[in-house]
């Protein structure tokens, strides 16, 4: 009997060593890296934006007379190289066009290294094709320049025109030039400067992942190094050594985590009937009765036509009858406690998308849809 009761307690020992392995197998399986939820503090790319001229259109630029703007511009340009514009001449510009240069400036982007630049016309000018960007200046939100662009231009539209008639393919008002600007200032960001302390930012507030990540960075480094301030803010003591401190932020990003499910939530997008929900919403047992409403107006045209000897003139006369249509609609039990169940409830009732918005806030105010509804 001894010999029975122990083979059934390792049973039951391996049987509760099996699930608890499963289940960190299945938590395993939906982790995500710390990379992938957030972000460290101050490590961004900063927006750049400058005005600039591309010359050596063929015939595709600006026209000057209803884009002064650009005459303007090549003139204080000239006038900057030692060229003088007499003052009223009408420069009348078929070559040059005026754009908007923008770029993106990597965080630790340090002099003479190169960026790639989005080069878009600002006036009427047809095509950017085999243009050159001159020297633009790149600025911050400061107004400090960081930047220089200046380089051939790369359009992948194409088209063309010919009695008339006319095709095109593509964007041709805008081009991009990989390289083509040079960094000549950095922004200043020092990691750190706060006696080692971090800043690590939550693409997504939520307490419970933010409690997790803290729990999960504390026994990464078997200390308590990490503390949230909030719901998306999380403070970590950091070396103090550049070094190790770049060790110890490469650490922290490849901690997994297991972030927890988002709030039930249906979005609408009202713009193009789209409904969007995710595995968190279920919908309690309802009673939805759905029926198309249709309106016909259908218009006959008749010709009223005055006796032979009178004075009246011929008329056209339009004759109008409007009918409504509407199907029989019967009460329909939906319910569902999962998303599978939920669609197949919903589609049982034939509804359009723009049907089923009001469906489902029907549905939200009778208490049986257990979800937040959102309109974008």
């Amino acid at each position: 009997m001894r010999a029975f009761f122990v083979s059934r307690e390792s049973g039951v020992l391996r049987r509760g060593l099996l699930l608890a392995l499963l289940m960190l197998w299945a938590l395993s399986a939906r982790a995500e890296q710390l990379r992938e939820l957030a972000d460290f503090a101050g490590v961004r790319d900063n927006a750049l934006v400058g005005y600039g001229l591309v010359v050596g259109l063929d015939g595709s630029g600006d026209q000057t007379t209803q884009a002064p703007f650009t005459s303007q511009s090549l003139t204080n340009m000239l006038s900057q190289l030692g060229i003088t514009v007499p003052q009223g001449t009408n420069l009348q510009l078929r070559n040059v066009a005026a754009v908007m240069v923008t770029a993106s400036l990597p965080a630790f982007a340090r002099q003479g290294q190169e960026l790639d630049v989005v080069v878009s016309s600002v006036g009427n000018a047809q095509s950017l094709r085999g243009g050159t960007l001159l020297m633009t200046p790149l600025k911050g939100a400061d107004g400090q320049t960081y930047a220089m662009a200046q380089g051939n231009l790369l359009v992948s539209g194409v088209g063309a025109q010919a009695g008339g008639s006319s095709v095109q393919i593509n964007q041709q008002a805008s081009g991009r030039i990989s390289g083509g600007a040079m960094v000549e200032r950095q922004v200043p960001l020092e990691l750190g400067r706060q006696g080692g302390m971090l800043e690590l930012l939550l693409k997504e507030t939520d307490f419970g992942t933010a409690q997790r990540a803290v729990a999960a960075i504390n026994m990464e480094f078997g200390r308590p190094v990490a503390a949230a301030l909030n719901g998306r803010v999380i403070q970590l003591q950091g070396p103090y050594n550049d070094n190790a401190r770049v060790s110890f932020m490469a650490r922290v990003e490849n901690i997994s985590i297991t972030p927890r499910e988002a709030a039930a939530k249906v979005i609408f997008n009202a713009r193009t009937g789209s409904v969007v929900m995710n595995s968190r919403v279920t919908l309690r047992q309802a009673a939805v009765a759905h029926g198309n409403l249709s309106i016909i107006i259908d218009t006959d045209f008749e010709v009223s036509q005055p006796n032979a000897f009178g004075e009246g003139e011929t008329a056209v006369v339009p004759n109008t009858d409007i009918g409504i249509q509407q199907q029989e609609a019967y009460l329909r039990v939906v319910e569902g406690a999962d998303l599978t169940e939920v669609v197949d409830a919903l589609n049982a009732l034939g509804a359009t998308p723009q049907d089923l918005m009001s469906i489902l806030q029907a549905l939200k105010a009778a208490g049986a849809l257990r979800a937040e509804l959102e309109i974008i």
